[in-house]
């Protein structure tokens, strides 16, 4: 029997041994082509079958993919890879803030875009769909407050309402051939839900080339597509967002198979020792949220299971629970700052 493991900054799979990866450092895809491909790399696969192996490492997103292919033809892997990368970079170009000529960093720089790609609209309209159903506390306006805080001036600005003018899902406006932001010093950020958009859209190249067991590690995002060797589910642990007190415990492990699993945590980028001050803010107080330490959502895809850990983290835990609920095919696991646990219905189901 092989059993699978996988280790991430934020979400663990189980193993023999367990390390942590900062969210930064990076996130790998690696995808096994034909059913009958099976574990012999990195205790993925036994030496059942002979399977060439095909990598790249590049940027990404301000991280580094690793994208790994395993199949019995070198060429296939080769040209997977290569469409992959391709199609993943391709999105990055339009959706990062870091890059001057990217789609999204036009729309800020002048509040307007004309013909915006379809990638662009339909991932600014999950997340419009997203801030709707959970009554803002996703909201991909919220650039300019992140930026005060990133740059230690706090969130206690004398001129508060020059930033709420600035704030607002209901602010970003999408047409069929333009994006309109209500202020050209509004500023828009997809670092929630773009990059788990990029990952979607890398596994359904792999899937199209035939790699139909794919798993991706993505800091706190993670996509197990297929079985394990013994047909069974992936087993993915959760990490206790407070290891230091705890000798790194995880704090439960979840069976998945088929879905995306993606965590949010105050511990991510704290900007305070006791963690009240963090990367997540609420958009409506402008302060971190209170309650919860950490939220992990399992859901169809990468995109909505990042949007919604963080969403879940500002709600805290009777709302965010509700939310979920009302989602379909998704579950949450939530641990409040003082460790306690709160899930949803069917989440170890």
């Amino acid at each position: 029997m092989c059993v699978f493991t996988i280790t991430t900054g934020e979400t663990m799979a189980e193993n023999n041994t367990t390390k942590n990866v900062n969210r930064r450092t990076f996130f790998r895809i690696i995808g096994v082509a034909g059913a009958s491909a099976v574990c012999w790399k990195m205790g993925l696969f036994s030496n059942q079958a002979t399977l060439h192996r095909v990598s790249r490492s590049q940027p990404l997103m301000g991280t580094v993919l690793n994208l790994t292919l395993y199949g019995p033809d070198r060429e296939q892997c080769e040209e997977a890879l290569s469409r992959t990368a391709a199609t993943m970079q391709s999105l990055e170009a339009r959706f990062s803030r870091h890059i001057k000529t990217s789609e999204l960093a036009q729309l800020n720089r002048h509040g307007l875009l004309h013909s915006p790609t379809e990638d662009l609209k339909k991932v600014l309209q999950m997340a419009t769909d997203l801030s709707i159903k959970s009554s803002g506390a996703f909201d991909v306006t919220m650039l300019p407050l992140l930026q005060l805080r990133e740059q230690g001036a706090g969130l206690q600005s004398p001129d508060r309402d020059k930033y709420n003018r600035l704030i607002g899902f209901d602010k970003v406006h999408i047409g069929s051939d333009v994006i309109r932001l209500d202020h050209d010093k509004m500023a828009v950020t997809l670092d929630g839900i773009g990059k788990g958009y990029i990952v979607d859209r890398g596994v359904e190249s792999l899937k199209r080339s035939g790699f139909a067991n794919v798993y991706v590690e993505a800091g706190g995002d993670l996509m197990v597509t297929g079985l394990k060797q013994d047909k069974a589910p992936w087993r993915i642990g959760i990490q206790n967002p407070r290891p230091q007190n705890h000798k790194g415990k995880l704090m439960t492990v979840i069976e998945v198979s088929d879905k995306a699993v993606a965590t949010s945590g105050d511990y991510m980028q704290a900007f305070a020792t006791d963690f009240t001050q963090h990367h997540i803010i609420d958009p409506r107080s402008w302060s971190s949220p209170p309650e919860l330490a950490s939220v992990t959502v399992t859901a169809p895809t990468v995109a909505l299971a990042d949007g919604l850990s963080t969403a879940v983290m500002v709600l805290g835990p009777d709302l965010g629970k509700e939310l979920i609920e009302q989602s379909d095919g998704c579950e949450a696991y939530m641990v409040g700052k003082d460790l306690k646990e709160y899930t949803t219905t069917g989440f170890f189901s």
